[in-house]
């Protein structure tokens, strides 16, 4: 069983920059592909970034070039840098793990956590 708690969601003006960070509790955490999504009212929960067991990562175009998803094995962390902030990144920040997810796609995440909020002001 993995457990999942993010933390680091707050409000800030458009440009500002936020971290969020996500603890992972449970077995076998290097094992495990991470990965950030994001769900604004009205809209579907939609992949932000990845990274994989081998440390490989991968962003929705949306973020690439000022987001940055980052763990700490020790800490069994995950983190979601984020950079020059704007209203449409306002959303619920969620955290997901998987063994095999394959892609950057919702269904294919197991473990979840209860979600962190983003509120970018203009």
């Amino acid at each position: 069983q993995v457990l999942l708690v993010e933390s680091g969601g707050g409000s800030v003006q458009a440009g500002g920059s936020l971290r969020l960070s996500c603890a992972v509790f449970g077995y076998g955490y290097s094992s495990y592909s991470m990965a950030w999504f994001r769900q604004a009212p009205g809209k579907e929960r939609e992949g932000v970034a990845f990274i994989d067991i081998d440390g490989s990562t991968s962003y929705a175009d949306s973020v690439k070039g000022r987001f940055t998803i980052s763990q700490d094995n020790a800490k069994n962390t995950l983190y979601l840098h984020m950079n020059s902030l704007k209203p449409e990144d306002t959303a619920m920040y969620y955290c997901a793990a998987d063994p095999t997810p394959g892609a950057l796609t919702s269904s294919l995440f197991g473990y979840w956590g209860q979600g962190t909020q983003v509120t970018v002001s203009s």
